[in-house]
């Protein structure tokens, strides 16, 4: 579907943080879709692969969106995602998948890259922030949960400037109630570029299949009655 054509110029400017998977691919082009001119937010934090940095700046490039590369250093460890030796849960039943927060969680991740976002749309005169945070088909992290999300527009309106003079940045989660396969019916209306995303945790060619994420992934595709086109890209 193409996106409803105006001027640049009325737009209101959005910070998007833009992973390279499908929800985040899904949240910018929900965005677009209602009148935002986004500029999307890398974060390089030292995960196990870069295919997914790789897919976020393709999905941007399609969009026709600038993008901002940010590099942050995460020593401690602590997840699956950043450190090698700790192993990435492999084929799980779906049932079991969002049950307890497995070794994928990284630390404080979303509380992080939220105040980097927020630094981002004060500094560029942002309106909103937008993350593709989802609490149904996810794989338990806390800091996807609604209740997290309120807590954290309380802290944008109290510690940025822009909230105190009344011109609070809002953080918004478009898919935070939608299944992944909601999410993927209303990417393919909006025409998201799904053969340009990554989810699996693992790295590599090709998809791995049985980590969490490529399990809510294929999940959802399926409930959605549609393939999933990056199957077919190596």
């Amino acid at each position: 579907m193409s996106r409803k054509r105006t001027s640049p110029s009325s737009k209101k400017p959005a910070v998007v943080l833009l992973s390279g998977g499908l929800d985040s691919a899904t949240a910018l082009y929900d965005a677009l879709s209602n009148g935002y001119r986004c500029s999307c937010l890398i974060v390089d934090y030292g995960q196990r692969h870069r295919r997914e940095i790789r897919s976020a700046r393709a999905v941007a490039r399609v969009a026709g969106c600038p993008a901002v590369t940010v590099k942050i250093r995460m020593p401690w460890g602590g997840s699956a995602l950043t450190d090698r030796k700790i192993p990435i849960p492999s084929g799980r039943s779906i049932a079991r998948i969002g049950r307890g927060i497995p070794a994928t969680y990284v630390p404080a991740r979303n509380t992080i890259f939220l105040s980097v976002a927020l630094g981002f749309a004060e500094a560029s005169g942002a309106e909103a922030v937008f993350i593709g945070a989802n609490v149904l088909d996810y794989s338990g992290y806390p800091d996807c949960r609604p209740a997290y999300y309120r807590q954290m527009q309380r802290v944008a309106r109290a510690g940025t400037k822009a909230g105190v003079e009344g011109k609070g940045i809002r953080i918004m989660t478009p898919l935070i109630r939608l299944t992944k396969a909601q999410i993927i019916r209303k990417g393919l209306r909006l025409g998201v570029p799904y053969a340009k995303t990554w989810s699996c945790y693992i790295g590599g060619s090709r998809s791995c299949g049985r980590c969490d994420s490529c399990l809510l992934r294929a999940k959802g595709f399926r409930e959605a009655g549609a393939a999933d086109p990056a199957i077919l890209v190596p």
